[in-house]
């Protein structure tokens, strides 16, 4: 199992800087996903900023989340 994330925060042009449960600093980012599906309504970016982490992942208020294992694996 990959490590969860601890940390959160949104930074501008859609990217999110995590912590991880191993204290790995990474960095995810989010536009990719954008045109795609309910990750559509993130383009407001006010939505966006409302990224927090829930259970060991991060999501948003509309009820959206990524995948734990997306994030840690795809993040730089």
């Amino acid at each position: 199992m990959n490590p969860r994330v601890l940390k959160v925060v949104v930074t501008q042009d859609y990217i999110l800087d995590l912590v991880f449960t191993n204290h790995e600093k990474k960095q995810f980012d989010v536009k990719p996903y954008l045109n795609f599906g309910l990750f559509s309504e993130l383009k407001d970016y006010s939505m966006f900023q409302t990224a927090k982490v829930e259970f060991g992942t991060v999501s948003w208020s509309n009820g959206l989340d990524i995948c734990p294992d997306t994030l840690y694996i795809e993040s730089k």
